[in-house]
């Protein structure tokens, strides 16, 4: 037998000379990582994501909370859902489906238990009251539990989740989505990418964080590829026929206009490597999110051209569910968190794989790179901060300057001061 080689791409090889934080499972062209000029640090592109949803119509406390959660996917390093998928948002409000500062109504049949309709609301405007009902009941009553209907797009699952960290509970969130996942044995796409998020704090302050799509991936990683001019490889999508696809565009197109095909389930083609059980993930989270709910599921999600009454508006009635478990409750919260972090331990410590070198536990490299473009300022792609620069220039703002122009500044000001 010959001596294994690990067969490294050239793309990586500048990553692995860095010392820092170093951390790779994608090209550096698609985390950005490496190789991308055009790098912001974090309360500058906030401030000025705020600033773009105030002059959509949001206040002042709405346009902050979306910002804090589409910013912190690009902190994490999951570029498809942070600020690249700004002019989805502003698209949908001016199309009139994503209502801005709408009163959502919220109901209380159970001590336990919260219903919310959003209205066709901000998706993380209602993500955020539902989650805190959710906190608020399980402080009460130990656990809360709280659907939402008549939503929109609520960007990172993770995210809703950590709140219920930061109080110390165990928290749980889950999103139906529109039609972009074909059934097992199916052809046609009919379910989301439906994300199911789960987690725990644990001793250390570092929560085992579980975010994942019920797809192979998710459409945000078409996009990136889509983006980046990038095959995908066999095994992610099918075409309107069927077959193995690796053109995004082309998938990205057929989802789009509805006429076949489409990503495949978490597990793959048919049943073999376990694709039946991402198809009933999927529908899992669509029967808590939009059978339970009372809002859209399946084909019905985000389908805008839905008939609709004389008047109204076609909306993507997008369906949320979330979960806030009170771990006191159970045993001390100390406790719990110091056998949560045996039992992280206890992951780290299985032996690695011949090529690997570590195990990371689930949401540890989105906090590493949280961390890491924390200190030196998050990437972004070309296309990603040109399209900022096109936005600010159609209302009228100041695009968020980047780390280079933040430091240009910043020398010329101590040069200066030193003249001075």
């Amino acid at each position: 037998m010959k001596e294994h080689v690990p067969q490294i791409p050239p793309e990586l090889w500048t990553c692995e000379l860095l010392e820092d934080d170093l951390l790779h499972e994608v090209l550096c062209a698609e985390c950005g990582r490496c190789g991308m000029a055009d790098k912001v640090f974090r309360q500058d592109l906030q401030d000025f994501v705020v600033a773009v949803f105030e002059h959509c119509g949001l206040t002042t406390g709405d346009a902050r909370i979306v910002a804090e959660n589409l910013v912190a996917a690009d902190l994490r390093g999951i570029a498809s859902h942070g600020v690249a998928s700004l002019g989805r948002y502003i698209s949908g409000i001016k199309a009139g489906y994503i209502r801005p500062g709408v009163e959502m109504e919220v109901l209380e049949p159970a001590p336990a238990i919260g219903v919310v309709d959003a209205r066709n609301g901000v998706g993380q405007v209602a993500a955020d009251l539902a989650m805190t009902l959710a906190i608020d009941k399980a402080r009460v009553n130990g656990v809360g539990l709280v659907t939402v209907r008549s939503s929109n797009h609520y960007g990172i699952a993770g995210h809703w989740v950590q709140k219920a960290l930061d109080q110390g509970m165990l928290g749980v969130s889950m999103t139906n989505a529109a039609p972009l996942v074909i059934p097992t044995h199916g052809s046609r796409a009919l379910l989301g990418t439906n994300p199911i998020a789960l987690g725990v704090p644990t001793a250390s302050g570092s929560p085992i964080l579980i975010d994942f799509a019920t797809s192979v991936v998710p459409r945000g990683k078409l996009e990136v590829y889509d983006r980046n001019r990038k095959q995908m490889p066999v095994g992610w999508t099918v075409d309107e026929k069927g077959f193995d696809c690796q053109n995004p565009g082309q998938v990205l197109r057929n989802l789009l206009d509805r006429v076949g095909g489409g990503i495949l389930p978490l597990g793959g083609r048919g049943e073999e490597f376990g694709g039946h059980k991402g198809f009933c993930l999927a529908i899992m989270v669509d029967l808590l999110c939009g059978v339970l709910s009372g809002s859209a599921f399946g084909e019905d999600v985000h389908n805008l051209k839905a008939e609709v009454p004389e008047g109204e508006i076609a909306a993507p009635r997008v369906g949320h569910f979330f979960m806030a478990l009170d771990l006191e409750r159970f045993m001390p919260l100390a406790l719990f968190e110091a056998r949560a972090q045996d039992f992280a331990e206890m992951v780290r410590r299985n032996p690695t794989a011949v090529d690997q070198e570590r195990i990371f536990l689930p949401g540890e490299k989105e906090q590493e790179r949280a961390r890491l473009h924390t200190r030196h300022g998050i990437p972004l792609s070309d296309v990603v901060y040109q399209t900022l620069r096109r936005i600010a220039k159609e209302i009228g703002l100041e695009p968020p300057p980047s780390v280079a122009e933040r430091s240009r500044s910043a020398a010329t000001s101590e040069k200066g001061g030193a003249h001075g």
